[in-house]
């Protein structure tokens, strides 16, 4: 069958199970809207405010649905705006296609306009990436990239088709995807072995579970290798959601803003216990704080092994797999006065002031309301450590942020696509009002689209985190940071076409919440607080993870 290179590009996104996709039109892929035109029926296409957006909410569709997400651009100034939101995928490790229009071929090379070239911008934050120059190779480059963007440890792929390549035409023939399998052939005996004599000799074995856990799958093959060996788990900010927060064996996040029992236990264990988890800075500090411990690290990409922390033992596989692999082999652990020991750092609930809006009040209130179908994405800062810190995550695909880039402005676009692709989930987007400011627009894209989103502006009028910072190590010189803006957030989002609602007291809370759940579309909610309210726990930059400051310390000078 004889068709144009957009048709192929369409039909074998159809192959590949493509349902939806989130982008913005532009002259050098107007081959293919008109194409997406015809097959409407069959790809829902989602118009975004701005190609940062669509790049965000493929990658929110993705985390939230663990299929492959994928967004369409233009030429130029189109392709650079996805280049945030393909480096936020490429650290959080998020399967995604980014497929980007060109000019043609014979314009390649020349400073035309709307000309860059995307696969040299976007070659160190892809898995890997093409630019077709021969509508012959496009349907193979297809299937390949949607392979590579599962396979192993998963990655944005990104392809570039010239326009002129969309409008040439080549033989089509319906192509089966590439089946994808769990990485096993790195899994050795006698790594195996090795790692279980780690865990049996072991007395005061811990869990530190990183994104990979969610990923592969493997919450309940966590869960069992915890309960067997009797180990405490904390989890990373990528796997706040994978491991059950109200298991007996859980201690919280672990890191910069980890809790007290988490961070000691890293330094007072014998064996560390990583799973799916690259020892990131804002996680470990620095190898020497945990040097009292002997470490197995288990990740899927052998790059990870002996990065950035020497380690003991290795396995290189799925942790599905692996997981199986050893829970039969290991023996049941007891552990009992170690446990005693971490369940004594544990803090009790603290009791919560009622008397001002405080994020801790505000997560409670979620917390008894979530029946176990709250999705909750965020923003980048200060809201997004109280999310992690507060919220009760049940269940796996349910906390969509950005780890390892950290960036501001992605949560409402990967709302929208965490929305997009689970219509039986209601999905809250947690933002600071300086996050907010860097993609309100998207908000609109919600309205258009009459997707349900509650999206909470935890509005304290600067930017939080940097000047908790300020207030911590630079004597309160706050710098850049007291936004001092007249918006209100209420009317903006009225003017968008949205619903909205103001909590300037903790008294409104249940009232404001009640009718942003029974709303069928989007709905702000500005929720007032102080802007000197900081995030706690926290370690200083580079001390280690164990010399936790609290908001005691702070009194206390």
């Amino acid at each position: 069958m004889l068709l144009t290179g957009a048709e192929i590009l369409i039909k074998s996104l159809l192959d590949e199970n493509v349902e939806t996709i989130f982008g913005y039109p532009g002259g050098a892929v107007l081959n293919i809207y008109d194409e997406l035109y015809k097959y409407k029926d069959k790809i829902h296409h989602v118009l975004t405010c701005h190609e940062q957006g669509a790049a965000h909410a493929a990658d929110g569709y993705a985390r939230a649905t663990g299929k492959v997400g994928v967004c369409l651009a233009t030429s130029g100034p189109g392709a650079t705006n996805l280049v945030t939101g393909i480096a936020t995928a490429y650290m959080d490790s998020v399967p995604m296609v980014a497929i980007t229009g060109n000019v043609a071929t014979s314009l390649l090379g020349k400073d035309s306009f709307q000309e860059v070239d995307i696969t040299g911008i976007t070659m160190p934050i892809t898995k890997h990436n093409y630019i077709v120059r021969d509508v012959n190779d496009l349907q193979n480059i297809i299937k390949d990239a949607f392979y590579i963007a599962q396979e192993g440890r998963p990655g944005p792929v990104l392809i570039d088709i010239p326009k002129d390549v969309t409008a040439n035409k080549a033989e089509y023939t319906k192509l089966i995807p590439k089946e994808i399998t769990r990485s096993s052939k790195y899994i050795t005996e006698k790594s195996l072995q090795k790692a279980i004599e780690l865990i049996n000799q072991s007395e005061r074995p811990f869990i530190y579970a990183g994104g990979g856990i969610g990923i592969s799958g493997a919450t309940q093959e966590l869960i069992d290798f915890a309960e067997k060996i009797n180990a405490p788990v904390s989890t990373s900010l990528m796997c706040m959601a994978a491991f059950p927060n109200d298991h007996e064996l859980y201690t919280g996040m672990i890191g910069m803003h980890g809790t007290k029992a988490s961070n000691i236990a890293a330094t007072k264990c014998d064996l560390l216990i990583t799973l799916g988890a690259r020892f990131s800075d804002r996680v470990i500090s620095h190898q020497n704080h945990i040097k009292n411990a002997r470490i197995l690290q288990i990740d899927v990409d052998c790059a990870e092994i002996n990065k950035n922390v020497k380690v003991d033992s290795s396995i290189v596989g799925d942790l599905k797999i692996v997981l199986d692999k050893l829970l039969p082999l290991i023996s049941r652990k007891n552990n009992d006065e170690w446990l005693g020991k971490i369940n004594n750092l544990k803090e009790n609930k603290k009791v919560l002031i009622n008397d001002t809006t405080t994020p801790e009040l505000l997560f409670d209130k979620l917390n008894s309301l979530n029946d176990g179908s709250f999705v909750i994405s965020t923003e980048v800062g200060q809201h997004q450590m109280w999310a992690a810190q507060h919220f009760k995550f049940r269940n796996e695909r349910t906390f969509i942020t950005s780890g390892g880039l950290g960036t501001m402005g992605y949560g409402l676009g990967a709302a929208i696509g965490a929305q997009t692709g689970r219509k039986d989930r209601r999905v809250f987007n947690i933002a600071g009002d300086g996050s907010f400011g860097m993609n309100c627009n998207e908000f609109v894209t919600a309205v258009k689209n009459n997707l349900p989103i509650i999206q909470i502006v935890m509005n304290n009028n600067c930017l939080g985190m940097v000047r908790q910072w300020q207030s911590l190590f630079y004597e309160q010189r706050y710098s850049e940071t007291t936004l001092d803006r007249p918006t209100d957030y209420v009317k903006l989002a009225e003017a968008f076409g949205g619903k909205a609602f103001r909590i300037t007291k903790p008294e409104e809370i249940d009232e404001v919440l009640e009718k942003a759940l029974d709303s069928q579309g989007p709905v702000l909610i500005d929720y007032l607080i102080n802007n000197d309210k900081k995030v706690f726990p926290m370690v200083a930059p580079g001390a280690p993870i164990n010399e936790i400051i609290n908001e005691e310390d702070i009194k206390n000078n």
